[in-house]
């Protein structure tokens, strides 16, 4: 602090500074929390988000080349994941950015930058090979219908969806779960094994809670992989018992922003969806302007909402 946040937008590039080569103005864009410097072991082992300079400078506010170009009355502000885009104005660097078509609308462009490549991401660079496998996504905001619409698209066989919000699971069966279930219902566990033979493929924790997170490995079968994509608190922990993970040859591993390469899985993502195959239009709920924002904030918190957008230009 103090800082100006907003890790997940879209915009128009109205200017290019010294050295910027793939961008110019006008060029449409969404911005990504994770810069690739391109170099680093993680980057050139093909796992941009994981790009250890993006790391440092997200811990330390600054952009990727250590610069601060923000500021208030003459003192330095920080910048959040390199982005800032609760703002009209957000300055970047090119690393940060993604090129999209024109075509693509900026209010639905802005949720490619986390919801989707992380949703989608988790199921179809994750998980991997999921045609024909049963997916059980516990969490239902934008990350985990994000989620579901990335295993549609990918082939499964059955997608199971579960969460403590009725009209999110509604949601969910028009998007094409197969199956919903309440989590507060104390024999969901029993519900869920018993529509799938014992247990899912895959399950995915969506929700950043341990609970949540618990849950989710206690619907997997025996070879299941439990993916968890939600943050908890950093300080949380989760009791796994080791010899269950031999004897049922049990996966648990992390996702993040859906084990991504952003400039290959965004512009590939966009294409989905303007031919209809991905409808991330769907996850909107509302759009606010900067005086309704803390009541956005409420809302989320509520969790009555699935994705809200700042619209920082009229």
């Amino acid at each position: 602090m103090p800082t100006v946040v907003g890790h997940e937008a879209a915009g128009v590039v109205v200017e290019t500074g010294t050295g910027v080569s793939k961008f110019v103005a006008g060029d449409h864009v969404v911005m990504v929390f994770v810069a690739s410097c391109g170099r680093c072991s993680y980057c050139s082992s093909g796992r941009p988000n994981l790009c250890q300079s993006s790391w440092k400078a997200r811990s330390e506010g600054t952009l990727q080349s250590g610069a601060r170009r923000l500021r208030i009355n003459g003192k330095p502000l920080n910048h959040y994941s390199g982005i800032s885009a609760f703002a009209e104005y957000a300055v970047v660097s090119e690393k940060s950015l993604v090129k999209i078509p024109k075509e693509l609308p900026l209010t639905l462009a802005a949720i490619f930058g986390c919801a989707v490549i992380t949703g989608v991401g988790a199921v179809l660079n994750t998980a991997r090979d999921v045609a024909g496998k049963s997916i059980a996504i516990v969490g239902l905001g934008g990350i985990g219908l994000s989620a579901l619409l990335g295993a549609v698209l990918g082939g499964r066989r059955t997608i199971k969806k579960i969460d403590t919000k009725e009209s999110k699971l509604e949601l969910a069966r028009e998007l094409g779960a197969t199956h919903v279930f309440l989590g507060s219902d104390p024999d969901c566990v029993a519900k869920v094994k018993e529509v799938t033979d014992g247990g899912v493929d895959y399950a995915m924790e969506m929700a950043g809670g341990i609970a949540a997170l618990t849950l989710a490995y206690a619907i997997g079968r025996r070879g299941n992989t439990t993916i968890c994509a939600g943050l908890p608190p950093h300080d949380a922990t989760f009791p796994v018992r080791p010899a269950e993970l031999v004897s049922d040859e049990r996966v648990v591993m992390g996702s993040y922003m859906g084990s991504s390469v952003p400039q290959r899985d965004i512009p590939h993502y966009a294409e989905q969806f303007m031919t209809g195959k991905l409808p991330v239009d769907r996850l909107l709920t509302v759009q606010l302007s900067f005086d309704q924002l803390n009541a956005g904030f409420d809302k989320l918190d509520d969790g009555e909402v699935v994705r809200q957008i700042l619209r920082c230009k009229s």
